[in-house]
Formats: structure tokens, sequence, C-alpha cells
């Protein structure tokens, strides 16, 4: 179908789409270049981008480009991965609420890293934290693939990813309980906590593949979603493969969001605020949120990390402590929303 034949709400909410990604790619620019010039030395636009081609002071470049050029780019690359899972979930499970956290994938990973700090191989082997993590979103992925393929129900999925999801966190609460080393609960700790704090191009180089690779995936579910808005029967009827959709969901979601926790702890309500903020401006056509979802998690996820380097005397604060703060009450208000239209 040509963009000439398309109903003109249909081509208005289009140009809107088309709007908001040059804008919030804009804002990713500029966050971008703010993030740099930020930290315990200020350094002037110039200077930044200067350094991070490798011109300029040498400490300035040592700087720019092993501490501050990481963090920016997990902070970019993590928030569009919990973005872009957000909204596709919500797509496929058709439910407002839907997190990336619903399928268990965040708590899988949490728990793997947990049992890399618990058995101190994360201070042997630097590499450990981040294999285990990523061994336990794909354990995860395996038993949900695994029922996905069995089930027509996604309510089904629903429930065993929240069976996932407190057996994780059981096992990571048994973990910090049984620890005889109090250092080791504090750093269990600190990590589940998020941040991309003192990260290196290690980890971008860790996570990065996984990332792009279940983003790449996610992105396959455009069409099925917005035949999925007609309801199961009338997705079938157009010739959507729910179990192969379902499959999609899960794999990308396990890839972008496990390799994401991998190297920062958990950062919550990322993947739930931006689709519910962005769904408006594209018509509710779940194809079209996917891309500002994406750019608007990387958008949300950098302007949090900046704010906190902004107003941090002392002690910084985690990443994930501030998404939570900011997401609850957002997340509360949805709940409202939506039992108030129910009575």
């Amino acid at each position: 179908m040509t963009d000439a034949a398309l109903p003109q709400g249909r081509k208005g909410s289009l140009a809107r789409t088309i709007s908001i990604n040059f804008f919030l790619g804009g804002l990713i620019v500029a966050f971008a270049c703010l993030s740099l010039t930020i930290g315990y030395v200020d350094y002037s636009i110039q200077e930044v981008v200067s350094a991070a081609f490798g011109f300029g002071h040498p400490k300035t470049v040592t700087i720019v480009q092993e501490l501050r050029m990481p963090r920016m780019i997990l902070a970019l690359m993590i928030g569009a991965a919990m973005g872009l899972s957000g909204a596709v979930l919500q797509g496929l499970l058709r439910n407002p609420l839907a997190v990336p956290g619903i399928i268990g994938v965040t708590s899988a990973a949490g728990l793997g890293a947990i049992v890399a700090i618990y058995f101190g191989l994360s201070r042997v082997y630097p590499y450990a934290l981040p294999f285990f993590a990523m061994s336990g979103a794909a354990m995860a992925t395996m038993l949900l693939y695994a029922i996905a393929a069995r089930t027509q129900s996604s309510l089904t999925l629903i429930l065993a990813g929240v069976a996932v999801n407190g057996i994780c966190i059981a096992l990571q609460s048994l973990a910090m309980n049984l620890s005889p080393n109090p250092w080791a609960v504090n750093e269990m700790i600190f990590w589940l906590l998020g941040s991309v704090k003192d990260r290196s191009f290690t980890d971008v180089g860790i996570a990065a593949p996984f990332v792009l690779l279940g983003c790449a995936i996610l992105l396959l579910s455009a069409r099925a979603l917005d035949a999925l808005t007609l309801g199961e029967d009338g997705a079938r009827s157009l010739g959507i493969d729910l179990e192969r959709l379902r499959i999609i969901a899960i794999v990308g979601t396990s890839l972008a969001v496990g390799a994401s926790v991998s190297v920062s702890g958990s950062v919550a309500f990322i993947g739930l605020v931006v689709p519910h903020l962005l769904r408006p401006y594209v018509g509710y056509t779940p194809s079209r949120l996917l891309i500002p979802s994406a750019l608007g998690g990387a958008t949300l996820l950098l302007a949090a990390d900046i704010i906190i380097r902004l107003i941090s005397q002392g002690t910084e604060l985690h990443l994930g402590v501030v998404t939570s703060l900011l997401g609850a009450p957002f997340f509360l208000y949805l709940i409202l929303k939506g039992r108030h239209r129910t009575t």
C-alpha cells in the first residue's frame, strides 16, 4: 500500500511517528554530548568532541574515551533494549502493564550474577559476572521457549514468567542470606541496584552483540503485533503464526535485556514508562511504537544518568534506584487509571 492510499488519520500518525523519531534522535545526540562533559572535571563540548576522536590533552582523551564514553554508550544501549522490549511485550500480551521483567529474564540474569559474586568468581575472572548473568537469562529463555512452543495461551506464558521471576528472586535472597562474607553481600546488593558507573569498553563489547541481535529479532514482530490488535483469532485469520511471535518476543527480549542486565544490574520501569508515553503519538499502532520506544528508552535512561551526576553530592545514586523512584508512581497511576475506566 502506498502512502497516498493511506487514510488521512493513518498518514497523520505516520508523519508524527517520523517527527518523533527525529526529535528523539536529536535529543540523544544532545544528551550524549552533555553526558561527556559532566563528571568530577567538567569539559566543554569542543574539548569532549576533540577527545572523543583522540585529539587534545592526553588526560582529557583518557577520561572521555575510557570512562565517560562507555558509560554513555551503555546507557543508550540498555535504555533502547528496555524500551523496545517493553513495547513488544505490551503488544504481544495486550497488557499495558507488561514489562521485560514479567517473563523472568531480568531476575534470572540477576541470579546468575549473584552466583558469580557468591562464589568469588567475579573477583578471579572479570568476565565471570556477565557470563553467569547471560547464562541465567539463557536458562530462563530455554524454559519459556519450551512453554511457548507447547501452549496457545499468552496467559500461561505470563504465569510461567511470574513463577520464574519468583523463584529467581527467592534464590537471590537465599544466596545473600547464606553468604558468609558481608562484603560479598554488599557487592550483590549494590550490583542489583543497577548502574553504568565505572564501566569500560570491555563491558560494551560483552553486551553490544547480544543487545543488537535481540533488538533486531524484536523488530521482526512488527507486522504480527499489528495483526494481533484484532485479537488472536483475527491474527490467525490473517496468517500470523502466534507461536512464532511468542518465540520471537521471548528470544529477542532475553538477548537484549539479559545482556543489558549482565553489565548494568537491574534497571526497572523503562520498558513500562516509555511505550506509554509515546503510544498516543503514533496512533496506537504497535509497529510504529517500536522504533520510538527504543529511541525513547535510550533518551530517558541517559537523561536519568545525567541527572544522577548533576544532583549527587558525595555518594552517587544508583541508576536502578532513580528509575524505580520515577517509574513506581507511574505504574500506580496506570493501575488506578485502568481501574477507573472499568468502573
